[in-house]
């Protein structure tokens, strides 16, 4: 939308975390904390995005990348002092800014509409984004006069006993007209128990000056939680993961458990997929309608075609097709394409691999770097043998070939159309098509061996 701003608060360093990892970077539901504020803001179509770092800055940067424009934050002085990092970029522009930190990931894109919309509608010059907490402990209170105005806003550290039992609080997130908001700063001084300059100071330097001073309060306290600590963090997944949940659940998925089961924000679900408890499905996955997850599964970055099963097993960065059937125990590593109609055993590990239609690998074999046609049968204790301690060899199996148990196939290698690789064997050259293959030495009994 045009004429409308945003700049993220992210500079902070975050010690109550006591983590070497830079705080707004603490994952929640698997995205980072500073990227679900910048995705909520991005679809609202903002003219210009500002982040504001400081320590961590260039982590901060490779997260973020050219999503956002940056400003840094030297010292660390307070959330006025952030802000008028971001003069250079916005202080001459006319329009409407928004304010918010970094460490809010529950915040969703339709409070911050909502909160521009009343700001719009009030005609203010700043608008305060509020709620009620039960325990308002730590946070700045929001003091009204008794026609319900804006007065001030104090600091938790700051405030009087009187003050402290104030429980609507000061979320941290602002509406302001962009240039008088950095005329205000202009004026803010540290003259406070921390040395710092306040943002919420502007509030009370525009009152003065006889502006209108508007707040918003969100119905959901929940969303406003700040993050500055493990416990809050915990908190935050707790909260995110229900939303998460409770969406899927009203688009026709079935959740057994949905306090142990977790769904990135960017994963998608088809309807009467049912999802059994310890399924963790991370990153950009779809999951097509009908299919059966867990329990215990874990889905990363991965496809999952229609009406596929899979139990107890892993799958990262593949593609699997339609009527799959895959576990229970079973790993399908990086890069890996499952066509449809496959059965994928206990105990089996498949890598950078395609398996072709209707294919089977049933229990106790390695499938890596191959090409394997449809209709092909691997037994158990199967293996493609693809590396050779300095690079990786291909093995291509073509269409319905049978794979006895216990062999091993030597990279390079190619296993003919509808050829049969006994059981034990070791092979080491191509096998022709509709060829028996057999690579192992002769049985030898040794008579009365034993009594000797």
């Amino acid at each position: 939308m045009s004429n409308r701003y945003a700049i993220i608060l992210a500079a902070g360093q975050g010690t109550r975390m006591k983590s070497k990892l830079y705080k707004v970077l603490h994952p929640v539901c698997g995205k980072s904390m500073v990227q679900h504020v910048v995705d909520q803001v991005s679809s609202l179509g903002f003219e210009e995005k500002v982040t504001v770092v400081g320590f961590g800055a260039e982590v901060v940067q490779e997260q973020l990348g050219d999503q956002v424009s940056y400003v840094v934050q030297k010292e660390q002085l307070g959330t006025g002092h952030a802000v008028m990092q971001a003069a250079g970029i916005l202080e001459d522009k006319e329009g409407t800014t928004v304010v918010l930190c970094g460490d809010t990931p529950l915040l969703t894109a339709e409070t911050i509409d909502h909160l521009l919309a009343h700001h719009a509608n009030e005609g203010a010059k700043a608008t305060v984004l509020t709620a009620v907490a039960e325990n308002p402990t730590g946070y700045g209170r929001v003091i009204r006069s008794n026609a319900g105005l804006v007065e001030r806003i104090v600091e938790h550290k700051d405030a009087t006993e009187e003050e402290k039992n104030v429980h609507e609080i000061n979320t941290g997130t602002y509406c302001f007209d962009n240039k008088a908001l950095f005329e205000a700063l202009q004026k803010v001084g540290n003259n406070n128990a921390q040395g710092e300059y306040y943002l919420p100071d502007v509030i009370e330097i525009l009152k003065k000056s006889g502006e209108t001073i508007s707040a918003y309060q969100t119905p959901s306290f929940d969303e406003t939680l700040g993050v500055n600590d493990r416990v809050a963090l915990s908190e935050a997944e707790r909260i995110m993961k229900q939303r998460i949940n409770e969406h899927w659940m009203r688009q026709g998925v079935t959740i057994i458990d949905p306090n142990n089961t977790y769904i990135s924000t960017e994963s998608t679900i088809g309807q009467d997929t049912v999802l059994y408890p310890g399924t963790m499905i991370q990153g950009a996955s779809h999951i097509d309608s009908g299919c059966t997850v867990g329990p215990n599964t874990e889905i990363n970055n991965s496809i999952i075609g229609q009406d596929t099963v899979i139990r107890q097993s892993v799958v990262y960065n593949s593609k699997v097709g339609k009527n799959v059937s895959i576990g229970p125990f079973a790993h399908i590593r990086p890069d890996s394409s499952i066509s449809d109609d496959v059965r994928i055993g206990n105990f089996v590990e498949i890598k950078k691999s395609n398996m072709g239609k209707g294919s089977k690998a049933s229990h106790l074999s390695y499938i890596g770097d191959a090409d394997v046609g449809s209709d092909v049968n691997f037994s158990c204790g199967a293996v493609t043998v693809n590396y050779d301690g300095k690079n990786k060899f291909k093995t291509i199996i073509e269409d319905g070939a049978f794979i006895g148990c216990n062999a091993n196939l030597i990279a390079p290698v190619t296993v003919g159309k509808d050829a049969l690789v006994a059981a034990g064997s070791t092979i080491t050259d191509d096998v022709p098509g509709k060829a028996l293959s057999i690579a192992r030495a002769r049985q030898t009994n040794k008579a009365d061996y034993m009594k000797k």
